[in-house]
């Protein structure tokens, strides 16, 4: 057999296993695994496929890279680039405060790095408690958001031990690393003042700081997006194994970062089939008919939507009965406007961003079209950028069919970042197209006058995130959370995640009150060095009465003493009390039992004592 035709058969060998792999994780991931199951064994496995996926892309890389890199010489370096990125990364980290914006997206994400790091299990911890000095974790839920970022997470956890705050760390990193790729994607677009326009309209971009000294998932986001653009572009330079699979790969944990970010594999698909086509022959690495396998539990951890209704979060927005159609797009058009242009006190926008990214837009869609005529004969990043408008353009659709895709909402405005950075790599494409270096200096003026004179006012004040309640009452428990000299005190709190994730036992009001004898036995055994309550109340506006939140009444039984209280927005009081006391029929228990019992002598028998009280102590634990 000749060689050519032996290759052949290999390469449509290696294209059948390509199909079975495909085959078997669509028939596991989506019909064959009971829903039920399908999360429990995403819960027990997820941790390793993520890892398996990450080890395969940082081998890649290596690979890859790995002959520039040993030839890098630092006087090669552009100091002034370095600088630039350098500046604006601080720019974006030093007028905010490092904390949870979004509180329950960003404290569900540490819950599960928390798991990740303790057992290796993609779950929440819903019951944890502090037995003797240790911290451990008792129960579990698994969670419907994608599990690359807590992994990340559990990883510096593994490096540097667990501390909520490897959260921030994370996102201070990638905020550099993004603005390095801006500069760097702007630079192969448009030249090296093009990747400083891009780095300064970034930074001048106050959401993007609220998000890079939050806890979320925003930044990662961004910088798997880039990443995998310009991987892609190497891809189409390269043509070879593994650049394909740094790409590949690069794309699965993207898709593994937000929900939406999954519909960047079309255009990547299709980056892969241009370049099949263009070189008249396959080129699969083992890894990439490896790589559906390494997916499976993406669609499996999606069953959860199946199971809890409340997934899609519908309650967010009264009346909304389903969470994606055509009709909610004029609206929530409305709101992307009133957004983008909006006050700088209102929303963290850019105006200038914002005005030069709608009059690029329509200009990219004809370079486009331009360059979609001579594709194969473009450069490799023209050719990347080309197939990721699709992406872009795709994303955005979606999120205006959103029932809660109201891009001037507190909770929903971090979902603009991908278009926002749509909107630049539009302004970058089109200056090679409109504009001289003169242009785009000028461009540069106004974008670094609008950072110092727009950007920084906005990030220094922030207050379009003073109404997002949550946010305030998480950073105030927080620093509650800090100023206790002990952790061995239980919180009696609806959102009990966020006390667990810190290493403080905690419990939610309803199992308080359902299991009020637990709670007793704890105030008689001294089991805690204090049992306190965070509680919400709202204020009258004409008359000053308070009335507490319906959810977060422990009831008569209980009597409580204000510890610490603070309005922290208007006609609402936030306050943490002590329980004093929990009424048992007659009698108020507050401490141990006035009887002085006898103390067995025998070891024996107090050896038996102990286990029968600690087998009780952890069934009473709430």
């Amino acid at each position: 057999m000749e060689l050519s035709a032996l290759f052949l058969s290999l390469r449509q060998g290696r294209l059948g296993l390509m199909v079975l792999s495909v085959a078997i994780s669509g028939l596991l991931g989506f019909w064959l695994i009971p829903d039920v199951p399908a999360v429990m064994f995403v819960s027990r496995t997820g941790f390793w496929f993520v890892l398996g996926a990450f080890v395969i892309f940082g081998h890649a890389l290596w690979r890859s890279f790995r002959a520039e890199i040993l030839a890098w010489r630092w006087r090669e370096m552009d100091g002034v680039s370095w600088v630039v990125i350098g500046l604006g990364g601080a720019v974006l980290l030093v007028h905010e405060t490092f904390g949870f914006k979004i509180v329950m997206d960003e404290i569900m994400l540490l819950g599960a790095s928390m798991s990740m790091h303790f057992d290796k299990t993609a779950v929440v911890p819903m019951r944890g408690h502090d037995i003797q000095g240790a911290f451990v974790l008792l129960d579990g839920m698994m969670d419907k958001r994608p599990l690359f970022f807590p992994f990340l997470v559990s990883l510096l956890h593994d490096l540097t031990g667990y501390r909520p705050a490897n959260a921030f760390v994370l996102n201070g990193a990638l905020a550099f690393g993004f603005l390095a790729l801006v500069n760097h994607v702007g630079r192969l677009l448009a030249g090296r003042v093009a990747g400083w326009l891009g780095v300064a309209l970034f930074a001048g971009l106050p959401l993007l700081a609220h998000n890079a000294t939050g806890g979320g998932f925003e930044l990662l986001n961004l910088v798997m997006i880039l990443a995998t653009l310009l991987l892609g572009a190497r891809w189409i330079e390269r043509r070879d194994e593994v650049a394909l699979t740094a790409f590949c790969f690069s794309a699965i944990l993207l898709a593994q970062v937000r929900y939406e970010s999954v519909i960047y594999l079309l255009p990547v698909a299709g980056m892969v089939l241009w370049v099949w086509w263009q070189e008249r022959r396959l080129i699969l690495p083992w890894p990439v008919l490896v790589a559906p396998l390494l997916m499976i539990h993406y669609p499996l951890q999606h069953r959860i939507f199946d199971l809890r209704a409340s997934s899609w979060e519908l309650f967010g927005q009264p009346g909304a009965t389903q969470p994606f159609s055509p009709a909610f797009i004029a609206d929530n058009l409305t709101h992307a406007v009133g957004f983008f242009f909006g006050k700088a006190t209102d929303q963290p926008n850019s105006l200038v961003l914002s005005a030069l990214g709608f009059i690029a837009v329509p200009f990219f869609v004809l370079t486009l079209l331009k360059w979609a005529k001579t594709l194969p004969r473009e450069q490799p990043v023209t050719v990347a950028t080309t197939f990721f408008a699709v992406g872009f353009a795709a994303q955005f659709v979606l999120l205006m069919c959103y029932f809660w895709g109201k891009f001037d909402d507190p909770v929903i405005r971090r979902l603009s970042l991908p278009t926002h950075l749509g909107m630049v790599l539009a302004i970058l494409a089109v200056l090679p197209q409109l504009a001289n270096a003169v242009v785009t200096r000028a461009l540069l003026a106004v974008a670094v006058i609008a950072l110092i004179c727009l950007g920084v006012p906005s990030m220094a004040a922030h207050a379009y995130s003073q109404e997002y309640l949550p946010g305030r009452e998480t950073a105030w428990r927080r620093a509650f959370m800090a100023e206790q000299p002990r952790r061995d005190y239980l919180m009696i709190d609806n959102d009990s995640i966020l006390w667990i994730a810190h290493q403080v036992s905690a419990t939610p009001a309803v199992q308080a009150r359902q299991r009020r004898d637990a709670i007793i036995f704890h105030l008689r055994n001294r089991t805690f060095a204090d049992i306190f309550v965070f509680q919400r109340f709202n204020i009258d506006a004409d008359t000053g009465k308070k009335t507490l939140r319906k959810d977060d009444d422990l009831g008569p039984e209980f009597t409580l003493e204000p510890v610490r209280e603070e309005r922290l927005q208007t006609l609402t009081l936030t306050r943490i009390s002590r329980v004093k006391s929990v009424t048992n029929g007659p009698v108020a228990v507050s401490g141990p039992d006035p009887i002085d019992h006898p103390v067995a002598k025998d070891p024996a028998e107090m050896d038996r004592q102990r286990r029968a009280y600690l087998e009780n102590f952890f069934k009473q634990l709430p």
